[in-house]
């Protein structure tokens, strides 16, 4: 194969894309998250915590405190491409992240994720942003 042939072949080949978790293994606390590229997001949180600027502020408190030895990075469910060469895959993952986030509530004492606000407080606060852009 030539070059371009590669290239184009790289370009066609999906990543390995679903939902994911980052378990402590020493309270069992975790952070779900999902992506088109699940082995390239992995690569981002760990550059992230390990650059001491990840979002989840208490994910990378126990990070510091435990060592990065102390998590495991596990794929919950993966997303299997389908024939369709222009199929949208970021609605299908939204709605898996939101049945894991539902399933193992990582939030609060349990996790690291913050909880999703529902429909209505989205509503609410799009509203809110539009009055008060108007004043």
């Amino acid at each position: 194969m030539d070059r371009k042939e590669l290239i184009r072949e790289y370009k066609e080949t999906h990543r390995p894309m679903g939902v994911f978790q980052i378990r402590n293994k020493v309270n069992q606390k975790v952070f779900v998250d999902s992506s088109l590229n699940v082995p390239g997001k992995i690569n981002r949180h760990k550059f992230a915590l390990n650059a001491r600027s990840h979002a989840s502020k208490t994910l990378q408190a126990d990070w510091e405190k435990f060592g990065e030895d102390q998590f495991e990075f596990e794929v919950l469910e993966d997303v299997v491409p389908r024939e369709s060469p222009d199929y949208d895959y970021k609605s299908d993952l939204e709605v898996l992240e939101d049945l894991w986030l539902e399933k193992l509530l990582p939030n609060g004492t349990r996790g690291y994720n913050e909880k999703k606000k529902t429909r209505e407080e989205r509503l609410r606060m799009i509203a809110d942003n539009r009055r008060s852009q108007v004043s």
